[in-house]
């Protein structure tokens, strides 16, 4: 049985009525501007005769595929919100973007995706700082790849090109700010090592917000994982405080204590205190609300693309900085809010 007869960009420029050029120009991304009715025109002709770009070859001839790959340590909850917002920026500057997940530092896959990544040549690599090792990623690099990490803080400059972090260290310090402004004599943060620079990221921030503060205030440090949280919540209650502020790792953990709290019948916020991070799903359903810091996922995004795309020689680099972070919006719900606050 014979093959249909391929469709060829000749066919297309008589169909949408333009050159060869102008339309190799359009379908291979060729970086000359043409309008959007050309543009309308060469895409609607291209789709109606069936015609389908060799992407391997034209990424081979012009040493470019327009494929950015994305290396996230899962697909849940934020990293799964970031590869879509992520997604879209891509798109928008006209390139694809093919996400792993690097399976929580399972060698295995490291070595799989670190394979797959360097046989179709990306052109661009964002990593998040918790979803590979340093020489697994540049090990990538070294093939000419570059790379734009998402919250790695204080990688090697032989790695990547640059780093948008979100702002965990200065959204922690307001935080303890903020609970002590509220009344809070004790400071408490539930942190959460296995997440590694990431909770030094929030330590960091708790640990700057107490030396900024113009009092001496009780304060310490737990683990989630080391806390039997009945036990934990009820010494804080028999406790000297009159009102505990607690800043919690992320949105799971404040939820984690918060339902402990309700059984306990703890009183928020005039006892009892927390903020969380993320602006997760539970922090605007969960009962009483919980004040959480909101993530703004597209700024992201937008700024780990363009420092990809400045590489590129595509556009002027939105900002010098090499580590450039991403503030934190807080959301205030009734864990902290007080009816003289409202």
């Amino acid at each position: 049985m014979s093959r249909p007869k391929q469709v060829t960009i000749v066919e297309v420029a008589a169909a949408a009525g333009v050159s060869i050029a102008t339309v190799s120009n359009v379908l291979n991304r060729g970086g000359i501007r043409s309008s959007k009715e050309t543009i309308r025109k060469v895409e609607l002709a291209a789709e109606q005769l069936g015609y389908r770009r060799n992407t391997m070859a034209a990424g081979l001839s012009r040493n470019k595929t327009f494929e950015i790959g994305l290396i996230v340590p899962g697909l849940t909850s934020y990293y799964g919100r970031l590869a879509e917002v992520l997604q879209m920026e891509a798109h928008h500057a006209g390139y694809h973007l093919s996400v792993f997940s690097s399976g929580g530092f399972d060698p295995t896959i490291e070595r799989r995706n670190l394979e797959v990544l360097l046989q179709r040549r990306v052109d661009g690599l964002i990593c998040h700082g918790l979803a590979m090792g340093k020489e697994s990623t540049r090990a990538i690099v070294n093939s000419g790849t570059p790379l734009v990490l998402i919250n790695g803080w204080g990688w090697p400059e032989d790695i990547s090109v640059g780093a948008v972090n979100l702002g965990f260290a200065e959204a922690c310090r307001q935080s303890t700010k903020l609970l002590v402004a509220r009344g809070c004599d004790e400071l408490i943060y539930v942190g959460s090592k296995h997440s590694n620079v990431i909770d030094e990221q929030r330590r960091l921030g708790f640990h700057l917000g107490l030396q900024q503060l113009s009092v001496v205030i009780s304060h310490r440090i737990v683990e989630m994982k080391e806390l039997d949280v009945d036990v934990f919540l009820q010494e804080v209650m028999d406790g000297p405080a009159k009102r505990t502020g607690i800043v919690a790792f992320d949105d799971h953990v404040a939820l984690k204590l918060l339902s402990a709290a309700n059984k306990q019948k703890i009183d928020f916020p005039n006892r009892l205190q927390m903020i969380g991070i993320n602006n997760d799903y539970m922090a605007k359903h969960s009962y009483p609300g919980i004040s959480s810091w909101d993530i703004p996922y597209e700024l992201q995004a937008q700024m780990a693309i363009h420092k990809l795309l400045h590489k590129f020689g595509h556009t002027v680099e939105a900002s010098e900085e090499r580590e450039f972070e991403v503030p934190l919006i807080f959301i205030e719900r009734e864990t902290t809010r007080l009816a003289d606050t409202e």
